[in-house]
């Protein structure tokens, strides 16, 4: 989900020693000069303390606070290109309003005035601050050895793009395979036959294999396809011609039908079709292997979001459903087709969002594979998937937000009509900018509640289609 950051306000502090009001920056560095030495100082040390400070003197008082409200402020003064309400695409986090995070205001012994440097272990790497790749490999499992020359050997941390690429939304040096094959070059022998000769050299690598670690050897993704984590290629490939792949049917899609001819049923037959799910099973699942059960490319949540572009426009707000954009649309949508409207996986809104958030939900866990399945096990999900799922508190229907309040159709006592309700009555599915994801974005307060309760003497005279 995106992140929410605490951004401290730059409050003045009391200066230890009184200054004149017109004190220059030659008299800071009387005291702070070693905020102008050292491998690494920042360019604005030239300009002088004053492009970034300021002093207020009132009687005996003196106070140094900066010229802006917030640090990220005071930074987009300079680097107004770093500044994240005008980015597009996928912003590193500690970039959208914490530049110190990273990096040191002054002076750093490490390039780009950055806190730590970006290699070595846990204690000496900066990323590794946030970051656990690589870390607690287990005993059996491989881990990059990239990662020991440094993370900006792959990445670039400020790069983005409005395009949905690997290389913008993963801040990559360049895209893959291109960065790829930089170290791993495809006419190796040894990575030839490992592949069984078949051609891979502008395949994309990271569908098969994660880019930092793995709890298998050989870098493998955690879920692999049965005839490929078999090494049963000639199951599905025939030798290659002139240097392209060769199918052993006629195309993908056939190819794939020999073992999933229940897809094609259920694709054909469905009351309510999806018209993503008729072209190649391959348009939205890697053959080979991903990070997600059923291997959907590039992830479970980018591959709808290629064509349902209305609602990659929701990314930008500031509160997002975890189903729909970290786990993707598959958790609630039948993306094979189903018998209700929106492909949704139940009859009705409330039984699909009780699934997760209901008192009686009970998720099976399929130990063995670190997962838990919702949805009669159609729809699997990490083990600690519900750690951040907000289970309601609900009796016969009654119980949230406040005790008592009803989640379903109700009866208006006053007028005898029923009141049509259900949990997107108050609640957008996917996205909002306010918590809780209100409808219209509006703001948990009472004027969101005097939507329906037109009455405040009498709760239960509730307006019909409030909202």
């Amino acid at each position: 989900m995106t992140a929410v950051i605490a951004v401290v306000p730059a409050s003045a502090k009391t200066h230890p020693v009184p200054l004149d009001k017109n004190t220059d920056s030659a008299k800071c560095l009387e005291c702070h000069e070693d905020k102008g030495k050292g491998k690494f100082v920042h360019s604005a040390i030239a300009t002088g303390c004053l492009s970034c400070h300021e002093v207020r003197v009132n009687k005996d008082i003196t106070r140094v606070k900066l010229v802006t409200t917030t640090p990220y402020k005071v930074c987009l003064t300079c680097h107004s290109d770093k500044d994240a309400s005008q980015l597009k695409g996928t912003v590193h986090k500690p970039a959208v309003r914490d530049c110190l995070a990273c990096h040191d205001p002054h002076t750093s012994d490490n390039k780009n005035q950055l806190l730590k440097a970006t290699s070595g272990d846990a204690n000496d790497n900066l990323c590794l601050s946030c970051h656990k790749e690589g870390v607690n490999v287990p005993a059996k499992g491989s881990r990059h050895a990239a990662l020991d020359m440094g993370c900006d050997t792959c990445h670039v941390t400020h790069k983005t793009g409005a395009d949905l690429t690997l290389d913008n939304r993963f801040h990559l040096t360049k895209a893959v395979p291109a960065l790829c094959v930089d170290c791993h070059d495809p006419k190796d022998a040894g990575l030839q036959k490992a592949h069984q000769n078949q051609p891979f050299g502008t395949a994309n690598c990271l569908t098969c294999h994660d880019a930092h670690d793995s709890a298998v050897p050989k870098l493998m993704a955690k879920f692999l396809h049965p005839p490929f984590a078999e090494k049963s290629c000639d199951t599905c490939h025939a030798a290659p011609k002139d240097g392209k792949v060769v199918l052993t049917q006629a195309d993908p899609k056939s190819l794939c039908l020999t073992c999933h001819s229940d897809k094609a049923d259920q694709i054909q037959k469905a009351k309510v079709q999806h018209p993503g799910a008729a072209g190649d099973c391959t348009d939205c699942h890697n053959p080979h292997a991903g990070n997600s059960p059923g291997f959907v490319q590039p992830d479970p949540v980018t591959a709808c979001l290629n064509c349902h572009n209305d609602q990659a426009e929701l990314r930008k707000k500031h509160y997002l459903h975890q189903p729909a954009f970290e786990q993707g649309c598959g958790t609630c949508h039948e993306p094979h087709g189903g018998d209700n409207d929106h492909l949704l996986r139940t009859a009705s809104v409330n039984a699909l969002c009780l699934e997760c958030h209901g008192p009686d939900s009970e998720p099976k866990k399929l130990d063995s594979e670190h997962l838990i399945a919702i949805f009669d096990a159609k729809v699997k999900l990490p083990g600690n998937y519900f750690n951040r799922v907000p289970v309601l508190p609900l009796k016969y229907d009654l119980g949230h937000p406040t005790a008592n309040h009803p989640v379903s159709d109700v009866m208006n006592a006053k007028t005898k009509t029923v009141v049509a309700m259900n949990c997107l009555s108050c609640h957008q599915a996917h996205a909002g900018n306010e918590q809780g994801m209100l409808v219209k974005d509006q703001r948990n307060d009472m004027n969101f509640c005097k939507s329906c309760h037109v009455n405040g003497l009498d709760l239960s005279d509730v307006k019909v289609g409030g909202q």
